[in-house]
């Protein structure tokens, strides 16, 4: 007969020993949680230990959100124009700008256009010097880019959507309505949809998941996300650029009635 080992000893103690203790049934009473309101008012004096610690931390903050990074000689509004306006081309063409490079990098393929929302837009562009604080104000939400491969029937639904004549920004499609509001052209990079391709559409994850019901998102055959924040995509197009000066250009019109 063979020794049993210390080991062996040990380790049927612990299965015999949770064994145990799970069929071990025991109830318990969790502990009354006691809690004080504590106003926050003129009464309250300030901690001045925890006022000097913050401080430097408070600096560097302000000292980076304040720092110019361009300038524009005009204030712009989403509010300016009806189809397109220059705030709105400015974000588009500046998500088209700077992710392209890195998309091309990472698969070989070029973007073909940006859509983006125009309820994203959340601040005028304000004449004057363009701060960090100006992209956090524009875009304060932490909304980022993916691009998304999108066959042409779902391109045309895109358009679709787009027909009620928002000024969503977009960039890289053309979109002309005759004067009862229906699309006369509809293109992608200066050209007719073609049924035998797929196109490369950037966006944000909100409205690649539904946001704003543009759910001819959901759809796509690919998907990537690019790890860039759209706030970020600005505050970079801002330090590339020494005047931003945005147009309201054809990019979508509407014949005059």
């Amino acid at each position: 007969m063979k020794s049993i080992s210390l080991l062996t000893i040990i380790y049927c103690i612990v299965i015999y020993t949770t064994i145990i203790s799970c069929s071990d049934k025991k109830s318990y009473t969790p502990e009354r949680i006691k809690s004080d309101n504590i106003s926050i008012d003129t009464y309250l004096t300030e901690d001045l230990t925890i006022t000097a610690f913050i401080k430097p931390y408070k600096e560097a903050i302000q000292s980076e959100m304040d720092s110019i990074l361009a300038y524009v000689p005009a204030s712009h509004s989403k509010k300016d124009s009806k189809y397109n306006t220059a705030i709105g081309n400015m974000m588009s063409d500046a998500v088209f700008e700077m992710t392209n490079p890195i998309y091309k990098q990472k698969t070989g393929h070029s973007l073909d256009a940006v859509l983006l929302n125009y309820g994203g837009i959340r601040s005028s562009l304000n004449k004057g010097n363009i701060t960090t604080r100006t992209a956090y104000e524009i875009m304060p939400f932490e909304n980022e880019i993916v691009v998304l491969e999108m066959t042409a029937s779902q391109v045309n639904k895109m358009f679709e959507y787009l027909q009620n004549g928002t000024a969503h920004p977009f960039t890289g499609i053309t979109i002309q309505l005759d004067k009862a509001g229906t699309i006369s052209k509809s293109q992608i990079q200066g050209k007719d949809i073609d049924t035998t391709k797929t196109y490369f559409i950037a966006t944000s994850d909100y409205l690649k998941n539904g946001g704003d019901n543009m759910n001819f998102f959901s759809d796509s055959k690919s998907e990537l996300f690019l790890n860039y924040k759209i706030r970020n995509v600005l505050i970079d197009y801002f330090k590339k650029h020494d005047t931003i000066a945005p147009i309201v250009d054809n990019r979508f019109t509407r014949e005059a009635k």
